[in-house]
């Protein structure tokens, strides 16, 4: 069943809003504001055993033990070297039983908060190959580049969020 250009469009305008933009290698990305609650500095991380390569470990975040994920390994990226910009950006996620979770994501630079319209976010487009693009929301075209919004909900399976929210519990 293939959708209609006005269910595409109501879904591109549903996403317009504020985004967390932010750079992973040489490409930007983008997080709905809403989710974001804070931006750290990279302290020091305590690994965790027995957990996929893209979980870091944990810190100890006001007393909170959170989770804290690259961002770039969890995207199929090569591993980078951290940088005086490289941070951690602190979101909200839902588990399927609809539980938040607090977790960092390791960036390598915020860049802005940017207010995008729905006449600059466009679809994935299709790449003729069967990738799983369901995380992400859209691509915005802002000031001549382009921005990978991503619902990171959608980006985290199951298993992850599994793993992340029992790291969180102990």
């Amino acid at each position: 069943m293939t959708e209609t250009t006005e269910t595409v469009s109501g879904r591109l305008a549903h996403q317009a809003g504020k985004y967390l933009t932010f750079r992973l290698h040489q490409e930007s990305y983008g997080i709905a504001v809403l989710q974001v609650r804070e931006i750290m500095r990279l302290p020091p991380i305590t690994t965790v055993p027995r957990m996929p390569k893209h979980i870091k470990g944990v810190i100890n975040l006001r007393g909170k033990i959170i989770p804290v994920i690259d961002l770039r390994l969890r995207l199929g990226l090569e591993e980078a070297t951290d940088t005086e910009k490289t941070c951690i950006v602190v979101v909200q996620v839902k588990t399927q039983a609809q539980a938040a979770l607090l977790m960092g994501l390791i960036v390598d630079a915020v860049e802005e908060v940017a207010n995008i319209g729905a006449g600059e976010i466009e679809e994935a487009p299709n790449f003729g190959v069967p990738i799983d693009t369901a995380y992400i929301l859209g691509m915005a075209k802002i000031k001549g580049a382009v921005k990978i919004l991503i619902n990171i909900n959608q980006m985290l399976d199951t298993d992850t969020l599994r793993s992340l929210a029992s790291v969180a519990k102990t």
